[in-house]
């Protein structure tokens, strides 16, 4: 389904939702039952964020090819400094 766009000249615009390609030239108005044309406006094109992009890559490539592995994958996780320089000072297990 697509969104198609018409100008009524008494209420103003309006928006109308149909099957692509079959959107005719002019529609009755919502509010006042006037003929209204159509206007062409850019079609609403928007870019998959990064962070998707990668989720769906990975999620088609694990249909068909799925990832074997070995081993248990290392941690990823470093150790962080305290922020408190008495901690340095305590006993190590």
């Amino acid at each position: 389904m697509a969104t198609y766009q018409y100008r009524c000249t008494e209420c103003g615009p309006f928006d109308v939702t149909r099957p692509i390609g079959q959107a005719p030239p002019e529609e009755p108005c919502a509010r006042c039952g006037d003929p209204s044309r159509r206007v062409f406006t850019a079609p609403m094109l928007t870019r998959t964020p990064a962070a998707l992009a990668r989720a769906l890559h990975a999620q088609e490539a694990s249909a068909h090819e799925p990832r074997v592995v070995n081993a248990v994958p290392a941690a990823r996780r470093t150790p962080t400094r305290p922020a408190d320089p008495r901690h340095a000072r305590l006993p190590k297990p």
